[in-house]
């Protein structure tokens, strides 16, 4: 089965950076979506960033497009979000999700598998 550790996030104050890294293994059909999500306390479940293992096309949430970068390392089993210019409103805390056979503007309902999340916290 496929595992995921997410990993990178911290405190950071509003307009630095941080980079996520989520660790993946167990991969065994050669097609998967990975995608970050993030949920601050008391909101719902929000998309930020996918990448497809299979061709690399991405895709971002309008609030983050110009800001954070999703990539996959060159064994595509390690998938990265650089996120610069960070704003309160990314606060919470994220995670990283996989699924096969699905595209990256699927919902967090159809990913089926996740790691266990990283904080990240954007304050003065």
């Amino acid at each position: 089965d496929v595992q995921l550790q997410a990993s990178g996030g911290g405190l950071v104050q509003p307009g630095g950076s941080l980079r996520l890294t989520c660790a993946a293994s167990g991969f065994v059909y050669h097609d998967y979506a990975i995608k970050w999500f993030r949920q601050a306390p008391g909101k719902e479940r929000e998309g930020v960033s996918c990448i497809s293992r299979s061709d690399g096309s991405t895709y971002y949430e309008d609030s983050v497009k110009g800001r954070f970068t999703i990539s996959i390392d060159n064994t595509k089993t390690t998938v990265f979000l650089e996120m610069t210019n960070l704003k309160p409103e990314d606060t919470g805390v994220y995670y990283c999700a996989a699924e096969e056979s699905i595209w990256c503007v699927a919902e967090a309902s159809n990913f089926g598998y996740w790691g266990q999340g990283t904080q990240v916290t954007v304050s003065s």
